[in-house]
């Protein structure tokens, strides 16, 4: 069991439905926490909120340079002993219209280049680095090829990771949320949700999982019952679930968004 009392932790997309729900319960848990997202006055609202405990730093970490002075922010605070990689864009619609260098830029690639500009510190601290997956991450969806390949691919780094640091001290650990009822659904995906009947969460469920899996090191947890069944199906047969979505791909597609609609953003 490990404690979180006193901790301080660095938290991406501190300003999405599901950052709020995580950086409340970290508070709560007795963490100190430095928050990182591009709207500087929410940021700074948060901090206003927790009086002192919370450090904001607005940016996109997507560039280099805001990854470094974000570096230089946390050692001069005293350093970081949990990283929480939970920033992430999402796109429905067919893969033609994607942007997928803008998705696994920000939902790969960054998480990937942060965690490893933060390792020497997380080191030395005997730290824990936890990634923020998706179902997703394990099951290839229609209208979500480019959201899917940057999950699968963070479940990947998050898997070869915590096997190349079984002999270190570091934890490494992988969440993967199902649908969430948050800002980074557009009202397609909500529509969709529904229609299917698939079970969505609330982001306080998703801190929770979160908090409970910081304190016991659980290396994988996936949420959803039906999810984790399905995530299993896949694994071992496949063409089971071709079958089982193919079924609804004419539902699905009816949902796509067009080429010109606008990204939904922020988790």
């Amino acid at each position: 069991m490990n404690s979180i009392q006193g901790k301080r932790v660095l938290l991406t997309g501190a300003t999405g439905g599901i950052g709020k729900a995580m950086l409340q319960l970290l508070l709560v848990s007795g963490a100190e926490v430095v928050v990182t997202g591009r709207d500087e006055t929410a940021l700074n609202q948060l901090a206003s909120a927790a009086q002192g405990r919370v450090y904001p730093f607005a940016a996109d970490l997507n560039d280099e340079q805001n990854r470094q002075a974000l570096y230089a922010l946390c050692a001069a605070a005293g350093d970081i002993d949990i990283l929480i990689n939970n920033a992430g864009i999402s796109q429905f619609s067919a893969h033609t219209e994607q942007d997928f260098a803008a998705l696994l830029t920000t939902n790969l690639l960054s998480p990937m280049q942060l965690t490893q500009l933060f390792m020497p510190m997380l080191k030395q601290r005997a730290g824990t680095v936890l990634n923020v997956g998706s179902t997703f991450g394990s099951i290839g969806y229609a209208g979500f090829s480019g959201y899917c390949a940057s999950k699968f691919g963070l479940r990947g780094y998050t898997e070869a990771l915590q096997r190349e640091l079984a002999d270190s001290k570091v934890q490494v650990l992988y969440l993967a949320p199902r649908a969430t009822r948050t800002a980074i659904n557009s009202p397609e995906v909500d529509a969709l949700n529904q229609a299917l009947g698939q079970g969505v969460d609330l982001p306080e469920q998703v801190a929770k999982a979160l908090i409970e899996q910081l304190v016991n090191g659980d290396k994988r947890r996936y949420l959803g019952t039906a999810e984790n069944i399905f995530i299993r199906l896949n694994a071992l047969l496949p063409g089971l679930v071709d079958r089982a979505l193919g079924s609804k791909l004419k539902q699905i597609k009816q949902y796509f968004r067009s080429a010109t609609a606008k990204n939904s953003v922020g988790v």
